[in-house]
């Protein structure tokens, strides 16, 4: 066990001994605060070794006593020469070994420069020769390209067991680290991170801290619960639908695949008869949360239909379903997980697939009415039933 939950949870349950765990992010993300942190849980009964290539033993000691690590069992190393800090390991055998970063680090036998593809390729090669030899984990910071790829050969994503992207906006408290290869776990898992003055804190219910911050009294404010591994987190997918002042509408989308969003207008207008052509469409996911899953596209589509009729969603409804071309709400997974987030968090009523009915149990009580729908008319018409009824009153 690392110590950190979120981590652990990435991980697959905590470091194997002898693995590789490459660790990327862009610049001031929180890669070595993160590491920094791990070696003050790590030294209550190890011994860990962190080679820094990039900063002085003063710059390392100025983060530790920040982030309150102390303890003799932390060792610093400030090189760069890849055989010399494998030497050290074998003299000196570690329990664990940090890397930060594989850029800085060069062999001596290659005449290329540190961070060129060959003296990255061999010295992970190495790295991860002296890690398994000696049954020791090795975690390795990765810089990544301006195109969000981790920098260097390819191939090093391949001998490590395990790849880890930890991202987030500059601008937002909350970073999220996700494994795009793990040999030891699953890579649908997330850990939800919020950096602070004392360093990176665990978000052990992100769905309450997305929330926050909402206002229930706009149009066009959808919340979607969507999972990110075996973890429903509920989101608020926020639309705006203004006239047009060109002769092209614009669609813009921040945290949802802008494809995903203008496959949903497409539908909205062929099947629920939404008037979008004279309309830009801007959609956002508050917080920094970038969705994938398209069990948010009811949630989508709620929210640009309420966005431009400019009407209000119940505060106290949520939304799970795909939306086929047809117009049909198509059923979705961990149905289950989903209600059951929504009602921890005291929503009433919770929209789903009528075809996810089956996988829910009848006899159990989840503390939140069940909406089942079959089309985008019916989901809408949930919607608008409040409003129908105060009407006829």
């Amino acid at each position: 066990k690392t110590g950190t939950g979120e981590l652990d949870r990435v991980l697959g349950g905590g470091l194997v001994k002898g693995s590789v765990v490459l660790l990327s992010g862009d610049p001031g993300i929180g890669k070595s605060t993160l590491l920094m942190q791990v070696c003050g849980t790590f030294c209550r009964d190890k011994r860990v070794l962190y080679v820094s290539g990039e900063e002085s033993a003063r710059q390392l000691k100025l983060r530790a006593d920040r982030l309150s690590v102390n303890s003799d069992s932390l060792l610093i190393m400030t090189e760069t020469d890849v055989e010399t800090i494998c030497e050290y390991i074998k003299q000196n055998k570690p329990d664990i070994v940090m890397i930060d970063s594989i850029q800085t680090m060069n062999h001596a036998e290659i005449q290329s420069s540190s961070g060129s593809v060959t003296q990255v390729r061999e010295c992970t090669n190495a790295l991860l020769r002296t890690g398994k030899s000696l049954d020791i984990p090795v975690i390795i910071v990765g810089h990544v390209n301006k195109d969000g790829a981790i920098a260097g050969p390819k191939v090093m994503e391949h001998i490590v067991d395990a790849v880890l992207y930890f991202e987030g906006e500059r601008n937002y408290a909350y970073r999220i680290l996700r494994a795009v290869k793990n040999r030891y776990g699953s890579t649908n898992e997330i850990g939800v991170f919020e950096m602070g003055d004392d360093g990176l804190r665990e978000v052990e219910n992100p769905s309450a801290a997305l929330l926050s911050e909402r206002n229930t009294n706009i149009s066009g404010n959808c919340i979607a619960c969507v999972m990110e591994g075996s973890r429903p987190v509920l989101a608020e997918v926020q639309a705006l639908v203004t006239p047009t002042g060109f002769g092209n509408p614009r669609r813009m989308s921040d945290g949802i695949d802008i494809n995903r969003v203008i496959l949903m207008i497409a539908v909205l207008e062929k099947r629920a008869k939404a008037n979008l052509s004279n309309s830009d469409v801007y959609i956002n996911v508050a917080g920094g949360l970038h969705i994938d899953e398209t069990a948010a596209d009811l949630g989508i589509c709620a929210a640009i239909i309420t966005g431009q009729t400019d009407t209000q969603i119940p505060p106290d409804m949520i939304f799970a379903g795909e939306v086929g071309l047809g117009g049909e709400v198509r059923a979705a997974s961990h149905v289950r997980e989903r209600v059951k987030e929504g009602a921890r968090l005291g929503f009433e009523r919770c929209i789903i697939p009528k075809q996810s009915f089956s996988s829910l149990s009848r006899s159990e009580n989840y503390g939140i009415q069940i909406i089942g729908v079959r089309t985008l008319e019916q989901a809408f018409r949930a919607i608008n039933a409040d409003k129908e009824k105060e009407n006829k009153e």
